[in-house]
């Protein structure tokens, strides 16, 4: 089975200089602005990063949230931040890391098997395995 989603951004002029927008398929993301100013100055819009960062958060709150139920948890709730570094490399910049922040709550689970599951659930998410960057889990289970 192959699942096919797309995504496409439009950018002009080049250089510095340059503004972009990226949608998406479903419509999520239609036209969201990008360029420089808004992946190296804070300025409103959207970059890379971030992007890549949702993707990563909403892949592992899923993979998790069914490796959960896969092992008979069927009652909690996962908030996920991913924390995407973009370092300079040479005369560029590569994305080193991906920190997945976890704070789960998770009826009738203990520490020891709740951290296992979402090892695994780490390794395991789809955007982790295409991910060459240092993937790390913090997490925090409340009872």
């Amino acid at each position: 089975m192959s699942i096919v989603k797309t995504a496409s951004a439009h950018y002009q002029p080049l250089g510095k200089q340059g503004k972009g927008k990226v949608s998406t398929q479903s419509g999520a993301l239609k036209n969201q602005p990008y360029g420089f100013n808004t992946r190296f100055e804070d300025e409103p819009g959207t970059n890379p990063e971030e992007l890549l960062g949702s993707a990563h958060a909403s892949c592992f709150a899923m993979a998790l949230s069914f490796a959960l139920a896969d092992a008979g948890f069927e009652d909690g709730e996962l908030s996920v931040e991913a924390h995407v570094t973009l370092e300079k490399d040479g005369d560029g910049f590569s994305v080193v890391k991906s920190e997945l922040v976890l704070d789960a709550v998770v009826n009738g689970i203990e520490e020891d098997q709740f951290k296992e599951i979402a090892g695994g659930a780490k390794e395991n998410c789809p955007i982790s395995k295409v991910l060459n960057a240092e993937i790390t889990l913090t997490h925090t289970l409340n009872k």
